[in-house]
């Protein structure tokens, strides 16, 4: 392939380049910039921390197990275009597709012995 054939890309990226750097340049130019210590202070629901959230040492059980959940979401999406074209990969692709599987279960089988599904500890 030519060089010239990319030269497009290179224009795009550039520009893109440009306009974001111009756009923060003028962001910063036009914001108010005041920071006093309760406008740096962690926000959460209108309420003050208090607690264990206070010191910063706090459970993340939820955000565990979303993470969990959107990655297995994603991977699982996997088996769609899979089971879409199995007549065409045959046999090798339908043993690397229970090999898959099989990693995902290892992956769930860790999650849930290291007690990363449950709430209550």
């Amino acid at each position: 392939m030519a060089a010239m054939e990319f030269l497009p890309v290179l224009f795009m990226i550039v520009g893109v380049v440009l306009v974001m750097g111009a756009t923060l340049f003028v962001s910063s130019l036009l914001r108010p910039s005041n920071p006093y210590p309760e406008k740096n202070m962690p926000y959460e629901c209108g309420m003050d921390a208090a607690g264990e959230a206070a010191a910063g040492r706090f459970r993340v059980p939820f955000f565990i197990l979303a993470i969990l959940l959107v990655v297995f979401d994603v991977e699982t999406m996997f088996l769609f275009p899979w089971a879409v074209v199995l007549k065409d990969i045959r046999l090798v692709g339908f043993v690397e597709m229970f090999v898959f599987i099989l990693l995902l279960l290892v992956g769930f089988a860790y999650a849930w012995l290291k007690g990363a599904l449950e709430w209550e500890a």
